[in-house]
């Protein structure tokens, strides 16, 4: 610049790859916690603009009251008028998009016109079987929500919630052994191409995520310090 001063930093961009139950959502509330950053979802921003009545958001409503599915032209605006606010200064987390390698290369666009990057794709590497088992063991109270795990953390006393002593417990009709399986086997299949796209970009980092939170949160925050620096 020709006063000598710095340009402005771009806010940092991170995508979360990772299949249901890989702890996207607990990763990315800890880095909102640690760093400021802003976690992105397509419902999320999808609803927000449709609440706001913004062009795009207008253009989402009608699209969704017809019953069709909302295009990535909507999307990448919508995500475009988000970027801009002003929350979105210090960094964001996407999660949930792009989904397809057309949707990244109409992010890569946006970034390009913002002056900013991915600066890393990171995978949440899981294990497929304990996965099965991690999901499929999950059950809440009925009263007052506490969760529950048939291995990890059964009730104390079986069948009463350890927190307000309830005795009705549900499980979501989807968390059985083989929806689960099923929807593993989905994502894989659907974000392959995206980690091979952001592989090849040199943007990708894979980082283990059946541990403890605390320590696949300390991973990430070694990776955003090197990416961020």
């Amino acid at each position: 610049m020709m006063d000598g001063s710095k340009p402005p930093v771009a806010a940092p961009v991170l995508i979360l790859l990772g299949p249901p139950g890989a702890g996207k959502g607990t990763q990315a509330r800890k880095l909102e916690e640690s760093r400021g950053f802003v976690q992105l979802s397509t419902g999320d921003l999808l609803r927000a603009a449709v609440a706001a009545g913004t062009p795009a958001g207008r253009r989402a409503k009608a699209v969704m009251e017809a019953g069709d599915l909302v295009s990535d032209e909507i999307v990448i605006a919508i995500l475009r008028d988000r970027l801009g606010e002003a929350d979105c200064a210090k960094g964001v987390i996407l999660d949930g998009f792009p989904r397809t390698t057309v949707q990244a290369e109409a992010l890569d666009d946006l970034l390009d016109g913002t002056g900013q990057r991915i600066n890393a794709a990171i995978s949440l590497e899981v294990d497929d079987d304990a996965m099965v088992v991690r999901i499929s063991g999950r059950f809440t109270c009925a009263n007052c929500g506490e969760g529950y795990h048939d291995t990890f953390k059964p009730t104390i006393k079986p069948g009463v919630c350890d927190m307000c002593g309830g005795t009705e417990m549900k499980r979501r009709a989807d968390d059985n052994a083989e929806t689960v399986a099923q929807r593993l086997a989905a994502y894989h299949a659907q974000t392959a191409p995206l980690i091979d796209y952001y592989a090849a970009k040199g943007a990708l980092t894979r980082v283990p995520a059946m541990g403890a939170i605390e320590e696949i949160a300390a991973n990430l925050e070694e990776v955003v310090s090197h990416v961020t620096t």
